[in-house]
């Protein structure tokens, strides 16, 4: 294999990665980020939204958050099919044994107390 066509393939591989959408996607983050300073900050001290539900929002944002880091900064967006499927089964198994594991401590500690 020569190295033209090693580097032809590492740059095809990346194509999607422009400044432009570098740029977009970190603004996309910034603003994320600013919700969830905004309801860490107003919101939740001011008894507008409940702590249970902040949490649930906290959640869903760091999802989305996490979602764009690995889309576009690990470049998983231009991976495979089959690869993109694995890593979503193995997170949705994971975000279910977390609900599971939060549901079994709020048990605990309301038959606790």
């Amino acid at each position: 294999m020569s190295a033209e066509h090693t580097n032809h393939e590492h740059a095809s591989e990346h194509e999607g990665m422009s400044k432009k959408k570098i740029w977009q996607v970190f603004f996309y983050l910034l603003g994320i980020t600013a919700i969830e300073f905004f309801i860490a900050l107003y919101l939740i001290p001011k008894g507008i939204l409940g702590h249970g539900m902040g949490n649930f929002f906290y959640i869903v944002l760091t999802l989305v958050k996490a979602f764009y880091i690995v889309a576009y900064f690990m470049h998983l967006k231009f991976e495979k099919f089959a690869l993109k499927t694995g890593i979503t089964v193995s997170l949705i198994f994971i975000i279910y044994f977390i609900v599971l594991m939060l549901i079994e401590g709020s048990y605990q500690f309301v038959q606790m107390n």
